[in-house]
């Protein structure tokens, strides 16, 4: 069987959306991964993520979530823009996700199952996903402000999703940094304790000695050991929920 990928830009929907899709080329029928990109943007690191999914037997897209607010900007500059004008609202990361989702359902290999992940502002992203679209699983990694809002000076409008977590409606992981103060370790305790209270499957893992973005090999907060533990973790996860 070969590895061999195909790795582009597409555009999905009635709204065409830009995204960038990764996925195998010699495999029968395979599962599909939306991966939301950080509030950094549609950037480079991101789509390497899609492809590290597609070499590894998933089928993969990351919308351009901010596509309309900053079309054909660099991400800096989008993300830049789109951080001025306070984020972009849930409602439309929902729309834009569910129209990811299908985009990957409707490849000619897929086995009909997605799941969803993200880092950062996408981690937070995909647990309120995970609440309102159609998924099989969801990785929330060091998902800032799901459960309080931002600190004045941070200069976001999201809004905790604490009480839509009964309406999650597939099994989530977790994984988080000790040193991490957004979330905090306390922050996921309470988000463990509340997941729990609504009978929602939620593994989640804390590493000592990592915080904030340890995935995030271009930047000083790497950390290498508890990156390949979560990436180990990440697909043995979506390996039982879809499939691989």
């Amino acid at each position: 069987m070969s590895d061999a990928i195909r790795a582009e830009t597409v555009f999905i929907g009635e709204e065409q959306i830009q995204a960038y899709q990764a996925r195998p080329l010699d495999a029968g029928a395979v599962p599909g991964v939306v991966v939301i990109h950080h509030l950094p943007g549609f950037d480079e690191a991101t789509k390497e993520m899609v492809r590290k999914f597609a070499a590894n037997g998933y089928s993969a897209i990351c919308p351009n979530l901010f596509w309309r607010e900053a079309p054909n900007a660099a991400p800096d500059d989008a993300s830049a823009f789109v951080r001025g004008q306070g984020g972009i609202p849930d409602e439309q990361i929902i729309r834009d996700v569910a129209t990811a989702a299908a985009a990957l359902r409707a490849l000619d290999n897929a086995n009909g199952k997605v799941g969803v992940i993200g880092h950062c502002s996408g981690g937070r992203q995909a647990l309120l996903v995970s609440t309102a679209v159609d998924l099989d699983a969801a990785v929330d990694c060091y998902g800032a402000f799901a459960l309080e809002a931002p600190p004045a000076g941070v200069g976001l409008k999201a809004q905790p999703i604490k009480d839509r977590l009964q309406d999650v409606r597939c099994p989530v992981l977790g994984l988080f940094g000790d040193d991490d103060k957004y979330p905090a370790p306390e922050e996921v305790a309470r988000l463990a304790e509340l997941m729990a209270e609504h009978g929602k499957s939620f593994e989640h893992h804390s590493y000592e000695g990592a915080g904030h973005a340890f995935f995030a090999v271009d930047r000083p907060s790497y950390r290498p050991q508890a990156a390949v533990d979560g990436w180990r973790r990440i697909f043995a996860f979506f390996d039982q929920h879809l499939g691989a």
